[in-house]
């Protein structure tokens, strides 16, 4: 399924700080704007009961982000999350998600943790964080990783950057505070997702 939604759009909203309150509104918003991966780290408040809630939307690939423990796998699948997404590239996370079915996305900084995340099973690479791992990174890894290898870089991602990255063969993004801030309007949040949809299918035309 993760590699359908990232060929229909490859971009994952990341929603840390947001409220379940919150979450209709923004989900709805969102998947207009043409979003089918959402991603709700797990520092979020009561982040189990925006991630239920996603749970039962059709056609979304939704979870949590920041997961760091077994533990927080189960309770996320519980919870109806199948997308566990980490800021590291911990291999017991990575095996407790795929003993339960779940896409795994662990973010790595060096070839050495994408290597190891791979062997534990990993589905794709958070290459985290983007700011230090410039494209040059990218285009290096490509030629040494398995091919196929799904590569997003995530952290400071913003319409204009993704050009580069995706010249060197990313296969999309997480967008973060570009695209979502606590607190902020589902009008605004419609914006900003149009405006990198906007963004991406110009670089990439359908």
């Amino acid at each position: 399924m993760l590699r359908d939604l990232l060929q229909e759009l490859p971009l994952i909203a990341i929603l840390r700080g947001i409220r379940p309150a919150e979450m209709p509104a923004a989900a709805d918003v969102l998947t207009e704007a043409g979003f089918r991966i959402l991603e709700v780290p797990l520092n979020s408040p009561q982040p189990l009961e925006s991630i239920r809630y996603l749970a039962g939307r059709e056609g979304l690939l939704s979870g949590a982000g920041t997961v760091l423990s077994a533990d927080e796998v189960e309770a996320v699948a519980a919870a109806g999350g199948r997308l566990i997404v980490a800021p590291n590239a911990d291999t017991e996370v990575i095996a407790a998600a795929k003993r339960r079915g779940l896409t795994a996305l662990p973010g790595v900084a060096t070839p050495s943790e994408a290597f190891a995340a791979l062997k534990a099973g990993a589905d794709g690479l958070k290459m985290f964080p983007a700011e230090l791992l410039p494209p040059a990174a990218l285009k290096a890894w490509r030629a040494v990783l398995p091919a196929g290898t799904l590569l997003l870089p995530v952290g400071g991602i913003t319409p204009t950057t993704m050009v580069d990255y995706l010249a060197a063969g990313a296969d999309g993004f997480g967008l973060g505070s570009a695209l979502y801030k606590p607190g902020m309007a589902a009008a605004e949040l419609g914006e900003r997702a149009r405006a990198f949809v906007a963004a991406y299918r110009t670089l990439r035309p359908r």
